[in-house]
């Protein structure tokens, strides 16, 4: 399983604004990814968002390819109608209406992974002591 933080530069002063936009957000249809045959290529496991001044971060969890969760999410009528809501708070505008414009703002905001650590990680002399 991957993570991957992808970050939103906002406007400061919004974030009660934002947090009501992802209170009502809608979940996707399905956490599979698939590719455009229809084969299973990975799954969603979870996101978070943070918000913090002029500064929004979402952390995903997966398997498959930070390329799957982008061409996944930008499909998804509750991302475009979030996306649509959020574009007044962003402090750099983006396009996201398409599909290759998502994955390249997800290219370009891809935070860069400096450790990853989980209980899945560990070895198993250590798991059989917990």
């Amino acid at each position: 399983m991957a993570t991957a933080a992808i970050t939103y530069k906002i406007q400061p002063g919004f974030e009660e604004e934002i947090a009501a936009i992802f209170a009502d957000f809608k979940r996707a249809g399905s956490p599979v990814m698939r590719d455009e045959n229809g084969k299973e290529v990975g799954r969603i496991k979870a996101t978070a968002l943070f918000i913090k001044d002029d500064r929004m971060v979402r952390f995903i969890q997966f398997d498959g390819t930070l390329e799957d969760v982008g061409r996944h999410m930008a499909g998804q009528e509750g991302v475009e109608e979030a996306e649509r809501k959020l574009a007044p708070y962003l402090a750099e505008p983006r396009d996201t209406t398409t599909v290759e414009g998502f994955l390249t703002y997800f290219r370009n905001s891809s935070m860069r992974c400096l450790s990853e650590l989980s209980i899945d990680s560990l070895p198993p002399e250590i798991l059989a002591k917990l």
